[in-house]
């Protein structure tokens, strides 16, 4: 077991490492000055220039110059936003409670919805009803996220109206922010049109967390549905149902758990997928989320957000993906005798 976990910590430290060598690399493979694209200034003064050139020490050797990256990095100072003049970790921190409450919300409702159907589908797989979903998975699998936004666009939007079309919020909505997650901010304030607020922001959030989820929902089925019949085929699931046991008893106290295990480890690779789909999600939607101010700042050839917003995705992704090894490992006792 601590085997494990100290492999873990290296390769997580490799892969940290790894990625500020890249985004530190960026300043030097980006257009223009490397002071400008280090400082994030988009005009520098003869009298400050040698100054910020210490500073950031571009008078030193390419190793002191990481060092210095690294500490700044862990100190805050990720440079100014060539667009806004403002710091960069400042406009991240705006930006990315909406990406991550709407990466949330869309994995929750694919665990929800996935892995009923997923087993629902192995249990049933020589039905109709089995098959049926195993189709449909496969057709909502093939589907192009972006063709299948603007489909229920043009649906729940624009022939039905019963959904806005984009953003977070009704503008008419004054909404104090405070965790900068749209319905606890509204449960935590004193407003006194609270409960159409949320009923507002719930349809705001409906199309975008549906289209988000489609993606990790059909994946889920189709991993659970696998998952779950390899599990009926084993030994001890036959052995259950020889002793008398019914299907019932068999598929909760043997199957369930066992087929569930390696569904844990989803979490991650489903978390990175959101991150990356919700990108494209932000932008069809006009969510104003970590997503959508990333591609702005590829438009606007902003590289000081550019380098930010590639170390935040990546650290958030590695992250994920090392909690849900923990949980995996905790859950699963084969796990911890490797």
């Amino acid at each position: 077991m601590l085997h494990y976990f100290l492999r873990r910590a290296f390769l997580i430290s490799f892969v940290f490492v790894a990625l500020t060598v890249l985004a530190f690399s960026l300043s030097y493979l980006f257009p223009g000055e490397v002071l400008n694209n280090v400082s994030g200034l988009t005009t520098i003064e003869p009298e400050q220039r040698q100054a910020l050139i210490q500073y950031y020490a571009l008078d030193q050797s390419v190793l002191m110059q990481y060092l210095a990256y690294l500490n700044r990095i862990l100190d805050g100072e990720w440079g100014l936003s060539f667009s806004s003049q403002q710091p960069v970790l400042a406009e991240i921190f705006a930006v990315f409670p909406a990406t991550l409450e709407l990466a949330s919300y869309a994995l929750i409702l694919s665990f929800v919805l996935g892995i009923p159907l997923g087993l629902f589908a192995a249990v049933k797989a020589d039905h109709f009803f089995g098959k049926l979903i195993s189709g449909i998975t496969l057709v909502a699998y093939s589907i192009p996220i972006f063709w299948w936004a603007l489909l229920l666009i043009m649906l729940f939007s624009l022939t039905l109206g019963l959904l806005p079309t984009a953003g977070r919020i009704n503008v008419l909505f004054d909404i104090p922010t405070s965790t900068g997650f749209m319905l606890p901010d509204i449960l935590l304030s004193d407003i006194s049109y609270k409960s159409e607020a949320i009923m507002d922001a719930l349809r705001h959030l409906l199309l975008p967390a549906v289209v988000l989820a489609t993606y990790p929902t059909t994946v889920m089925i189709r991993f659970t549905r696998d998952s779950m019949l390899m599990v009926l085929e084993q030994s001890y699931i036959k052995t259950a149902r020889a002793k008398g046991l019914s299907r019932t008893q068999v598929l909760y106290h043997h199957g369930l758990r066992n087929a569930l295990l390696p569904v844990i480890r989803q979490i991650g690779l489903q978390f990175s997928t959101l991150i990356t789909l919700a990108m494209i999600t932000e932008v069809i939607f006009s969510w104003p989320g970590l997503g959508q101010w990333l591609l702005d700042s590829i438009y606007q050839r902003n590289y000081p957000a550019i380098q930010g917003g590639l170390l935040v995705v990546s650290c958030l992704v590695i992250v994920v993906n090392m909690l849900t090894e923990i949980l995996h490992t905790l859950f699963n006792p084969l796990a911890r005798k490797v």
